[in-house]
């Protein structure tokens, strides 16, 4: 039985990439609050700024300035890479570019960084996704897929398989990566487009809404990546979600009814969602539209099928347990002054329990 905060975390050194962004902006509060160092990559002045008022110390520079990349990581035992380009549409070389070439320039720098004992990684749920089906209970046993339909998940799985494949690249060097599905908590940026489709009368459900989902609280996921920090296998990958399951209509609406807004019932069928899909696809290619197309394929092969994941690998390796709620997740988020620092004092009453 090992209690969490361990005394020997107090002088510990960490990285965050993308520490401005949802994920890591919330992981370096969840380092802190632990006691750990942290420094935080910065591409932009506004990024820099955000990282130092978390109190984190920036390092500017980008995934692609590996000079920067090796200044940050020095001195650095844990590298936590978050840093991602999430999108329903787009080029594919545009999601290439940070999350598989971006994910290529972390491990190589932290080979190169002597300090450096362990890079866990954000990968995605999404990386077992191939053609829309049904898939329950889904695993680590599943082989990663790669479709043209849908870039991000396809970009995620590339970005996995190099840096599982660099786990060892040098003696003492470990590579381990997370797999959360629709991460969500207050100030998520997915929301606020929500909001905005609903409010311009363009809602509508996939198959009604009833497919079995499984989600992940950021706050679930800061807990899982400093877990694996210490127990995770090199070279391993761990799916991390929320005790509880639930349908894409009632989780959603739940999210929706934080902001005070009610999504119609208006749905449409899977089939006909997917090849209009198809054809605004199409359409927004060859006339070159700005923005992103209102449905697409990728959009609904993350949300049009169920997809429930297993976390009993995280569970048995990494000791790990959702600490986070839904329903206290929810409260908090109605509650948006509050934010992290009300969920924090109360996942820190849970923090000291111990976990075998």
């Amino acid at each position: 039985m090992t209690d969490l905060l361990k005394p020997s975390e107090q002088a510990r050194l960490a990285l965050v990439t993308g520490g401005s962004g949802f994920v890591g902006g919330r992981l370096i509060s969840h380092l802190l609050a632990r006691g750990w160092q942290v420094r935080a990559l910065a591409r932009a002045a506004s990024s820099e700024a955000q990282v130092k008022a978390l109190g984190a110390t920036p390092v500017r520079g980008a995934l692609d300035d590996e000079q920067a990349l090796r200044t940050a990581m020095q001195g650095c035992e844990i590298v936590f890479h978050v840093a991602a380009h999430f999108k329903l549409w787009g080029k594919q070389e545009l999601f290439d570019r940070t999350n598989v070439e971006g994910t290529r320039a972390v491990v190589t720098a932290a080979a190169a960084s002597p300090s450096v004992r362990r890079v866990v990684a954000v990968s995605a749920a999404a990386v077992v996704m191939g053609d829309p089906e049904p898939m329950l209970d889904a695993d680590e046993n599943l082989p990663l897929q790669v479709r043209a339909f849908s870039p991000y998940a396809s970009s995620k799985a590339e970005g996995e398989r190099i840096l599982l494949a660099s786990n060892g690249v040098r003696p003492g060097l470990e590579t381990i990566a997370l797999r959360p599905p629709f991460i969500w908590g207050g100030k998520m940026p997915t929301l606020d487009h929500m909001v905005d489709t609903v409010k311009a009368g363009r809602w509508q459900w996939v198959a009604g809404g009833t497919q079995a989902m499984s989600s992940c609280h950021v706050d679930n996921l800061c807990n899982a990546l400093i877990l694996a920090a210490d127990r995770g296998r090199g070279g391993e990958a761990y799916f991390v979600a929320d005790a509880e399951q639930s349908t894409l209509k009632s989780f959603i609406s739940s999210l929706l009814a934080t902001r005070g807004i009610s999504p119609p019932d208006k749905s449409v069928p899977f089939a006909v969602a997917w090849t209009m899909a198809g054809l605004m696809s199409a359409a927004w290619r060859l006339l070159r539209l700005s923005g992103e197309p209102p449905i697409t394929r990728q959009m609904l092969r993350l949300i049009g099928k169920p997809f429930t994941i297993s976390t009993r690998k995280a569970q048995d390796e990494l000791g790990y347990a959702p600490q986070i709620t839904m329903k206290e997740g929810l409260a908090a988020m109605r509650q948006p002054d509050a934010d992290f620092a009300g969920l924090a004092d109360h996942w820190g009453d849970r923090r000291a329990v111990a976990v075998s």
